[in-house]
């Protein structure tokens, strides 16, 4: 078989079965190595073939490679439930079911050490009550804890932090800094002016959001609707050109709260929705940061709703929201709308928590990578 199957994939080396069934009778001749560089170039060349994702795991854990193997598994087992596969014994092969169950068992007990000890420094550093909640937001996320929403509207889709006041909209006096910085407002609205018809400056929102469609997001009886970006920050990468060009803002902006994670955040834009579109309703991922508005061109008929609840933009005025609500907005006016838009702790955790859940959530975001061999993986709850 060995040799019949090497002559195959020899053939075929872009063949991702040939790679895969390979892989499996060295595996099975105990040859490991082997076979663990052929699993994996099998995904490589197949991100969605599950049954190569299970096989490279378990010869990861033949070799005692014990983290890379649960990475593995649970990238394997997301992967395949994805597709609807590995969901119950009707979903799965039944000479599969026994490293499937394994895989599971594997995932349960080890995932959450894996974080616990992410945690751990910081644990030491604020003792254990101090981050008790973080404690329960990972419960909650890892499913043996349930949400239990205290607002039925309120859903993220990544990591809920609990025990924290739930509300769609936020009072201004729990932020110190909003005076400060409405006060530069006109300043960076000169800066907008500069720059807003310089259409190559401007980014669609959405295209760098591959999981999010633009037909589900976008709408415009009128015409093309259009959702586009200035971005001085977008998940955590600096745009220095555009802040060079608007340097009072990007001033502005780096004096503030803004939640700072590599790869994550902070996301800070000049948000411009064109006239007659409509963002439709949609939900954020945690409740751990908030959505600031700092509205700069406000041409009436549009508004911002969220939970059900509206809001009127007022020019030079800001605004702080909850986007794990279901919220959306809409410019039915004849001109541009424009907002400062950037993305800040939730006021209501403590520093503690801050650093704990930004450790969290790097740890998260590592975890998938790996689990998914370097490939992205879309966290919808989740990561």
């Amino acid at each position: 078989a060995l040799d019949l199957l090497g002559r195959a994939q020899r053939l075929r080396p872009a063949d991702a079965h040939a790679c895969k069934n390979l892989g499996a009778a060295l595996r099975a001749a105990g040859n490991n190595e082997a076979a663990v560089d052929l699993l994996r170039e099998a995904v490589r060349l197949d991100p969605n073939f599950f049954v190569a994702r299970l096989l490279y795991a378990a010869a990861c854990e033949d070799l005692g490679r014990t983290q890379t193997a649960l990475c593995a598994y649970y990238g394997a087992l997301n992967t395949a439930q994805r597709q609807g596969r590995w969901l119950n014994n009707a979903t799965t092969a039944p000479l599969l079911r026994p490293l499937v169950t394994h895989a599971m068992h594997t995932v349960d007990a080890g995932r959450g050490a894996f974080y616990d000890n992410a945690l751990a420094p910081l644990r030491e550093r604020f003792g254990a009550q101090a981050l008790s909640r973080v404690e329960k937001a990972l419960a909650i996320y890892l499913g043996s804890l349930p949400a239990d929403y205290p607002d039925p509207r309120q859903k993220p889709s990544f990591l809920y932090f609990p025990d924290i006041p739930s509300q769609p909209w936020f009072e201004r006096s729990l932020f110190p800094w909003y005076e400060e910085f409405e006060s530069r407002a006109p300043a960076i609205r000169r800066e907008l002016d500069a720059v807003l018809d310089d259409e190559a400056a401007f980014a669609a929102f959405l295209k760098a959001r591959p999981e999010m469609d633009m037909e589900e997001y976008l709408s415009n009886a009128r015409g093309p609707a259009r959702w586009d970006g200035y971005f001085f920050y977008d998940h955590g990468e600096r745009f220095e050109e555009n802040c060079r060009r608007c340097p009072e803002t990007a001033a502005a902006l780096d004096r503030l709260p803004l939640v700072r994670l590599p790869a994550h955040a902070p996301e800070c834009l000049f948000s411009k929705l064109t006239a007659g579109s409509h963002i439709r309703p949609h939900r954020g991922v945690t409740n751990t940061r908030l959505v600031t508005h700092l509205p700069l061109i406000v041409p009436g008929n549009g508004a911002l709703r969220v939970g059900g609840e509206d809001h009127v933009w007022q020019q030079g005025r800001c605004i702080t929201f909850d986007d794990t609500y279901l919220h959306e907005a809409w410019n039915f006016s004849d001109h541009t709308r424009v907002v400062l838009l950037f993305d800040v702790w939730n006021p209501h955790m403590t520093e503690a928590e801050v650093a704990a859940c930004s450790q969290l959530v790097l740890a998260i975001s590592g975890f998938n990578r790996e689990a998914m061999l370097g490939a992205p993986m879309q966290e919808t709850g989740e990561p």
